[in-house]
């Protein structure tokens, strides 16, 4: 049986970053939607970066993630060289903290847009949602996954909510 097309673009500047943005790759699997994921430079390996890019439709993409730390002009090199929806996930891997990275992924001109998500792990994760909410658009079985996946999350938050005052009993000593 032939592999799943992959739908979503996972990349990275570096293999450093490989550890955030694995967190990623897991929400993916976790809605069971086929993935690419590589290394990428803007800078260091800027052919290759355009070329993957302009080939992404063709390839039967329909989302790509980048992720970068430092002047993270990965995203922004990928949204100029497809219309597909990019997400670009700030990384922490400066003196700055993301912070560098964050306001080079966001203040995109005009007309070239990339969907920013928060830095590090917590935006890898949510670069995985968001794809699946973008792809769950034209795809019914994912969106009832999707939901499933919400109402769970609910479910726990209202769960953890019901366990609040004998939790804080404990912490205050069985008052």
């Amino acid at each position: 049986m032939a592999e799943p097309t992959p739908l979503v673009a996972i990349l990275m500047g570096s293999d450093s970053d490989l550890t955030t943005m694995a967190e990623c790759a897991r929400v993916l699997e976790d809605y069971q939607v086929a993935y690419d994921i590589r290394v990428l430079s803007a800078h260091r390996s800027p052919e290759e970066a355009a070329t993957y890019a302009r080939e992404a439709v063709d390839r039967g993409f329909r989302v790509i993630i980048a992720g970068a730390g430092g002047a993270a002009h990965l995203a922004g090199a990928m949204a100029a060289h497809t219309t597909l929806p990019v997400i670009g996930v700030p990384l922490d891997s400066s003196p700055l903290g993301g912070f560098d990275a964050l306001l080079a992924t966001v203040q995109m001109p005009p007309g070239v847009p990339v969907a920013a998500v928060g830095v590090g792990l917590m935006g890898a994760k949510n670069a995985g949602h968001l794809a699946v909410a973008i792809l769950a658009l034209s795809d019914d079985s994912l969106r009832v996954r999707l939901q499933k996946r919400r109402r769970q999350m609910a479910e726990e938050v209202m769960g953890k909510a019901a366990s609040l005052p004998d939790r804080l009993r404990k912490i205050l000593g069985g008052r």
